[in-house]
């Protein structure tokens, strides 16, 4: 390493944000970018430690000291082709992962850990600017076909992996545009578009084919794909969302988040003339659900103008540190304050929902909800139980349920006539991403179930091995083997 003290010398430094008055007014990022010379500081704190943990945090194998390195030398297209090596989107990463890296960083011990997912997020904006991210299509073609059905993070991962090694590869979406939940899930705040809409010229250019409104077991046979190509990848989430099974979630205004999520997106992306407009105006909201979704929920709410935002968390509220029973290297799951939270929002833990109050015309006006505690024994699942006498009725026009999914869409994996497991996700084994099918595979949350966008590319990366196996005997895409494999 270059600065073998600059972890002693240099403290951890991260982007700043725009004001909070100023980003409510538009979707648009509102980071403030770093200068050079601080990035490379931040680079120089990497500690050359012996073991680098930060390689079993990062799903990818991102060979993280080495970019590091390279920032705080200068050598900046070095760092770049160093993090494209594992890593085939890192603008998505180093905006959306939540960095496990940094939680298991060994500097984070005792001190701020390295700030990696920002240095990963610069080296590729330096790469862009610089024009060094260009189309590097195959010089020969096997003449075998792919289809990839899903345009998220693990559909173009694989993608683009097959096509490096000479397959012909088409990405079917269902919806108009390329993305999956990176397009219609997560808010412009977050990802601004164009940088999804950069990367996929790139990926036109390589030879990648994309199909959009393409429905796979509606608008497009399953009988097309099976006899038109070699091999076929489902990609294609797990979109199931778990609901509210209490009186009162059939009002109106009682709304799936990822519904009001998506339908923000494609209006920012000037669509409109919906069936029913979900919008939080001038509307009391609760946010049901203290996770990401949650916290984009509630970003979206307040560039809308609510009236006012609350979020309900079930589980009690974590500690700000480490919890003593998820020690370094491990995730720990502590307070997180996200951008969205920091921006407006009443947070509230240990809080179950029992009931969704409406008016004569079937509009939400209010729900109730009662304190709960979590009763823990040794060798026994956690059992929820409420407190007596804590019930409380809230205002409330508007419920986002941001309760998480429960596995994929049952309808292709019927057509198909794939297995399931217990979880109800696409049933292809961690050892070669296979189906019961021959030729028919799978990856990402439909594989795994709801995941990081890190897992998504490291599936479709792992995923894109096996195919081209399977399709050539042999395979020189790069592979983690099942013991390397992190677990979150």
């Amino acid at each position: 390493m270059g600065k073998t003290t600059g972890f002693l010398e240099i403290e951890r430094q991260v982007e700043t944000y725009d004001k909070v008055e100023n980003r409510l007014k538009n979707y648009k990022e509102f980071t403030v970018p770093m200068k050079e010379k601080e990035l490379k500081d931040q680079g120089a704190r990497c500690m050359d430690c012996g073991v680098p943990f930060c390689h079993s945090g990062c799903p990818l194998g991102n060979l993280i000291p080495d970019f590091n390195d390279n920032v705080y030398k200068g050598r900046w297209k070095k760092a770049a082709e160093i993090l494209h090596s594992t890593n085939n989107f890192p603008e998505f990463t180093g905006r959306l992962c939540p960095a496990p890296c940094e939680e298991s960083c060994v500097l984070g011990i005792n001190e701020d850990p390295v700030a990696i997912e920002n240095i990963e997020k610069n080296i590729i904006e330096k790469a862009f600017s610089e024009g060094w991210i260009v189309a590097r299509p195959p010089k020969e073609r096997s003449g075998k076909k792919v289809a990839i059905v899903g345009s998220g993070p693990s559909g173009l991962a694989a993608a683009q992996q097959l096509n490096r090694v000479g397959h012909l590869v088409t990405v079917f979406e269902r919806d108009e545009k390329i993305g999956g939940l990176l397009r219609y899930g997560i808010p412009d705040f977050k990802l601004q578009k164009d940088v999804i809409d950069r990367r996929l010229e790139v990926l036109k250019e390589e030879g990648i084919v994309f199909e959009t409104n393409a429905y796979v077991g509606k608008n497009v046979s399953v009988e097309r794909l099976k006899n038109e190509y070699d091999a076929i990848i489902l990609c294609g989430g797990s979109t199931i969302r778990r609901g509210m099974p209490i009186k009162g979630a059939h009002l109106k205004g009682v709304v799936q988040a990822m519904d009001f999520l998506k339908q923000n997106n494609q209006r920012v992306d000037g669509i409109a003339g919906f069936k029913e407009e979900l919008i939080a105006k001038n509307k009391n909201v609760i946010v049901i659900g203290g996770g990401d979704t949650g916290s984009d929920c509630i970003g979206t709410s307040n560039r809308q103008g609510a009236k006012s935002i609350a979020n309900f968390e079930i589980l009690n509220k974590p500690s700000k540190g480490r919890p003593v029973n998820q020690p370094w290297p491990y995730w720990p799951m502590r307070l997180r304050t996200s951008s969205s939270h920091q921006e407006g929002v009443k947070r509230c833990f240990s809080v179950s929902t029992k009931e969704f109050l409406g008016d004569e015309n079937g509009n939400l006006k209010g729900l109730i909800t009662v304190q709960v505690e979590w009763v823990f024994k040794e060798g026994e699942r956690p059992e929820l139980k409420e407190i007596a006498g804590t019930e409380k009725e809230w205002e409330c026009d508007l419920a986002l349920l941001a309760l998480g999914f429960t596995g994929a869409e049952k309808t292709l994996p019927e057509q198909f006539g794939l297995e399931l497991d217990f979880r109800t996700n696409v049933k292809a084994t961690i050892k070669d991403y296979a189906t019961n099918i021959p030729g028919i595979f799978s990856a990402g949350d439909m594989r795994r179930g709801q995941s990081l966008i890190v897992w998504a590319i490291s599936e479709g990366r792992q995923a894109a091995h096996h195919v081209d196996k399977y399709l050539m005997g042999k395979s020189n895409l790069p592979l983690k083997s099942e013991g390397d494999l992190p677990r979150i």
